[in-house]
């Protein structure tokens, strides 16, 4: 919807001036900023210590503009920083957002972006907003983003933590942000890779769970602090894949993740009605749920759920080194997202 006459106009034709007053009348405020958008900086007010994250997304390996428009982009961009944020057991609170595009893009997809990026903000973690940025120009569309939350007192809940004996927790989607790209690439892209709009409709019908999980991810964004006030040990997002980041859990914490496949499937082997195969559970990414250690006398928080368990390592370890991933007893080689050893078609 535009409300101010500028459909049609390029942010090259309006300039910065007029394409930031376009912007920000999109975004609502953050509960925590006593200033925002508009000086030099923001001023927050905080409660305890802050967590800080950031993040880019670059046109090409990270998105492509033929299966998001400018609303899916920016909830996308909000959803992927908060769930860093709650995964150390904090609160979201602000956000900043660096935009560089093309001269030609219209102004009118930098207000979507906008409105993505505020109704992920009230949608996921009510309270929290943007309060500042930069706009810039850039060969592709590119963002960096750079998310605050506040550990009201608490400790930040590392992925460090996990001990022996933990039960090892999942909560949110997983495998279906996976499912939904390889859709995505079989049926909306030539056959380079190149994509293509035309079959994203049809998807979005017979597929809406995998393509929303894609496209507009909905992490579980207050069970972070919800897993930390219960006792978490330790905590992280799910980006790469579960069996790379639970791998990564066990290599910081010093201990061994055992798996457990029939724990996978009962869990999450239908999600929402769609199906997914415990392959596409262990080596899918991009679902930013939260991976956690509980000591085993919790009660587990409403939301996650129990996948395997945490064993610690031989001291000292075997010839070759111990195994750190293990599905139903039997090691597993972690696989899923590296932007830099994987190269998606049309990338």
């Amino acid at each position: 919807m535009e409300r101010d006459g500028t459909s049609g106009i390029s942010v090259g034709e309006l300039g910065e001036r007029g394409v930031l007053a376009r912007v920000l009348a999109e975004l609502g405020p953050a509960e925590r900023a006593s200033l925002g958008p508009g000086d030099d900086c923001a001023v927050l007010a905080v409660d305890g210590e802050l967590v800080v994250t950031s993040d880019t997304m670059i046109e090409g390996p990270d998105f492509r503009l033929a299966w998001h428009d400018g609303f899916a982009l920016g909830w996308k961009l909000a959803a992927t920083n908060l769930s860093d944020v709650a995964a150390m057991g904090a609160r979201p609170t602000a956000l900043t957002v660096a935009l560089a595009v093309p001269h030609e893009t219209p102004v009118s997809f930098l207000a979507q972006v906008a409105e993505g990026l505020d109704a992920a903000c009230r949608a996921l973690a009510p309270g929290c907003g943007v309060v500042g940025g930069d706009l810039g120009r850039a060969p592709v569309v590119s963002a960096a983003v750079t998310a605050l939350g506040e550990l009201g007192g608490r400790d930040a809940v590392t992925r460090s933590g996990a001990r022996g004996g933990d039960v090892i927790a999942y909560a949110g989607e997983l495998g279906l942000a996976g499912l939904g790209l390889s859709l995505l690439f079989a049926e909306s892209a030539d056959p380079d890779g190149t994509a293509h709009a035309r079959g994203v409709p049809a998807l979005w019908e017979r597929h809406p769970e995998a393509l929303a999980a894609q496209l507009a991810p909905a992490p579980p964004i207050p069970l972070g602090a919800a897993a930390a006030r219960a006792g978490a040990r330790a905590m992280m997002d799910v980006s790469d894949s579960l069996s790379i980041d639970a791998e990564r859990m066990a290599r910081a914490s010093g201990i061994a993740i055992a798996l457990e496949s029939a724990l996978l499937e009962t869990a999450f082997g239908s999600q929402d009605g769609a199906e997914v195969p415990l392959a596409a559970m262990l080596t899918g990414g991009e679902d930013h749920g939260l991976l956690a250690a509980f000591p085993p006398e919790i009660e587990l928080p409403v939301g996650f759920h129990r996948i395997g368990e945490a064993l610690a390592l031989p001291a000292p370890p075997p010839a070759g080194g111990a195994a750190t991933l293990l599905l139903d007893g039997a090691r597993l080689e972690p696989r899923g997202w590296d932007p830099f050893t994987v190269r998606l078609p049309g990338a």
